[in-house]
């Protein structure tokens, strides 16, 4: 189910809001977030049963190996290290187990097809939907208790809804059980968190419904079919709408997310911090995911010894921990290459060029390397596979004028789509930040923001009921 459905917005969530709320009038706790708690898992259940009945068995087996292992773990740290040890591997092994066999065996077993030059006839494996970003959370917990980080969670229904809470549960951000630990047992629902979760998801719901609906259907069609036609001016158009289009995609995803949680009494980490004004590709990654980077960061990074032990191990662990996001990303050689493109430009920063960035005083330089090859890098990303990916990365430089011409691949709306788009992934809020910092608390300015706020809900409806491009590119991950 997605959150622009009109499903989710007339029917799920007014229902589930309306539940949660009547059981405020309870007057003892204990039993007020048990009711409260008790609908949102339910809520989450149903919601993610949308995409299919087999999908919640898949999750249930994550939550309930995740919970009995943790319980082993904890039990284990008391009597002997080496078994608690063994727990925690078998844990990790029968997480990654669960994630290889859903998300990769179908690349696997169809390389071994082609070195084989033989059709096994096995049946094609159906990838739940948002399992790389709930197995990192059950990964994460499970990981923490081992660490002596958080207590092991011995309410399997609580812990059931940290894994499965349906704001963040199909596309992040990938929230830490240690982070939302307390926010289970006990939450503060205000109506001013109520109403900013209100504005959050609907700015939100606009960027994906509005902006990345719009240069999204440019991408498709220059991506879609054969790129002769298109020319170079056409191929760079198209792969700025696909940059375009993946962060007003996923940053609004995680914006309605983050609004669900607060109008529920949670509070989720931020996952966007307007990575297309990044003046490194460093600087992109601390802007771009920060949920992953985090994860990554803080579970593979550092205990691989992260730069505290020497040059070539920092240089040999930032290239391990991208490999590790392109492979997480998808079971595509696509996937695989951008993510050791950017393990690979990450060293170069960290052996020269970081340097020489930090000494450049003319930025807007350093801004437009970073971009050059962040959307480059796109190319991969979006590129169905690397003969594509190369076909059209060539088309972008052999400056070709092809044979269609931009007027009938791009219309008036979405070039005003893309440039607005273009305009507020930065450059606006960096220009307006102060102007806006001094009247955001003016009444004047809540009544109008709020009546913007109607008036983009109002819009994403219009389009909703009228479209039917509606894509979500992360529910592939």
């Amino acid at each position: 189910m997605l959150f622009s459905s009109m499903t989710f917005l007339w029917i799920f969530l007014p229902i589930v809001l309306l539940l949660n709320y009547s059981f405020s009038f309870i007057k003892k706790e204990k039993v007020k977030f048990l009711c409260k708690n008790i609908n949102l898992l339910i809520a989450s259940l149903i919601f993610y049963a949308a995409g299919g009945l087999w999908y919640v068995l898949v999750m249930l087996a994550s939550i309930l190996g995740n919970y009995l292992f943790a319980i082993w773990v904890d039990k284990a740290s008391q009597k002997s290290n080496k078994m608690k040890v063994c727990a925690f591997v078998l844990a990790i092994i029968y997480n990654l187990g669960l994630l290889f066999y859903f998300k990769y065996a179908n690349f696997f077993i169809s390389i071994l097809e082609n070195i084989a030059h033989a059709n096994f006839g096995l049946k094609e494996v159906v990838l739940p939907i948002g399992i790389s970003f709930f197995t990192f959370q059950a990964m994460s917990y499970v990981i923490d208790v081992y660490r002596g980080k958080v207590a092991c969670q011995k309410n399997l229904m609580l812990l059931a809804l940290y894994v499965s809470l349906f704001p963040q549960l199909i596309a992040g951000p990938i929230v830490k059980y240690s982070d939302i630990e307390n926010q289970l047992k006990n939450r503060k629902e205000t109506v001013d968190k109520f109403v900013q979760g209100i504005k959050r998801f609907i700015y939100g719901l606009a960027k994906k419904v509005i902006i990345s609906n719009a240069v999204g259907q440019v991408a498709e069609s220059m991506f879609g079919g054969e790129f002769s036609h298109i020319g170079t001016a056409g191929a760079w158009i198209g792969i700025v709408c696909y940059a375009i289009q993946i962060y007003y995609d996923f940053s609004g995803y995680s914006d309605m997310a983050i609004g669900l949680g607060k109008m529920f009494g949670f509070e989720f980490m931020e996952n966007f911090n307007y990575p297309y004004t990044a003046t490194s590709v460093r600087d992109f990654w601390r802007r771009w995911h920060i949920s992953l980077s985090t994860w990554f960061k803080e579970y593979v990074y550092i205990p691989l010894g992260g730069n505290r032990k020497g040059k070539v191990r920092t240089y040999l662990n930032l290239f391990i921990v991208f490999l590790l996001t392109g492979i997480w990303h998808g079971a595509n050689y696509t996937f695989l290459i951008w993510g050791v493109l950017y393990g690979v430009f990450l060293v170069i920063e960290r052996l020269f060029l970081g340097k020489w960035l930090e000494k450049n005083k003319f930025k807007p330089l350093n801004w437009l390397y970073t971009m050059f090859v962040v959307v480059l890098l796109w190319v991969f990303f979006r590129a169905d596979n690397v003969v594509q990916a190369g076909q059209y990365i060539a088309k972008l430089f052999n400056f070709s004028s092809g044979t269609a011409m931009l007027q009938q691949i791009v219309n008036l709306w979405q070039w005003l789509m893309l440039f607005i788009g273009i305009l507020f992934c930065g450059p606006m809020q960096r220009l307006c930040g102060k102007m806006y910092a001094k009247v955001k608390d003016k009444t004047w300015f809540f009544w109008v923001d709020f009546c913007f706020q109607i008036f983009l809900l109002i819009v994403c409806v219009i389009f909703l009921i009228n479209s039917t491009f509606n894509p979500f590119i992360y529910f592939q991950f």
